[in-house]
């Protein structure tokens, strides 16, 4: 499929540029680190690698989460050649339902807090973790989604 195939319609008077969140990418240096640590954090195994085994992966991809947003983990000697060595950049939040024990959780499992627990008001709380692999992973209890979600749920 050719990229003026794939976005045709795209632009539509009106229609929304961001239209929802795909995927996040974390990059780690020890792939095969970063699978067994995410895999044992998330419950779940990843559901598409490649390359395919016997061959060492480098992307690793997990679907989590309400709406089946994508993880993926890719290795380092795939990121850009300005690529950042440490942690920085956007911080992507995931709702949590407990936030203290999820904070709790990622520390017990050898993450580093990035920024503790706070309370952003009217019930936003977050947190933030730099993971073993140098990744900045945030978390956060967040009324108004679960707010959206429970509408969604209501039309279903």
């Amino acid at each position: 499929m050719t990229m003026n195939r794939a976005c045709e319609g795209i632009e539509k008077k009106g229609a929304q540029m961001l239209r929802g969140l795909t995927t996040v990418s974390f990059y780690a240096a020890d792939l095969e680190a970063a699978k067994r640590w995410y895999t044992e954090l998330l419950g779940i195994e990843p559901y598409f690698v490649r390359p395919a085994p016997p061959a060492p992966p480098g992307y690793i991809e997990f679907r989590i989460g309400d709406y089946q947003h994508e993880l993926g983990l890719i290795d380092s000697r795939y990121a850009p050649d300005n690529a950042a060595t440490g942690p920085v950049g956007a911080i992507i939040y995931w709702h949590v339902d407990d936030l203290p024990a999820a904070l709790d959780r990622l520390l017990s499992m050898g993450a580093k807090e990035h920024a503790a627990l706070t309370e952003r008001g009217e019930g936003f709380v977050t947190a933030s973790v730099v993971d073993p692999f140098g990744n900045i992973l945030g978390i956060m209890y967040n009324p108004h989604y679960l707010d959206v979600l429970a509408g969604f749920s209501s039309v279903r």
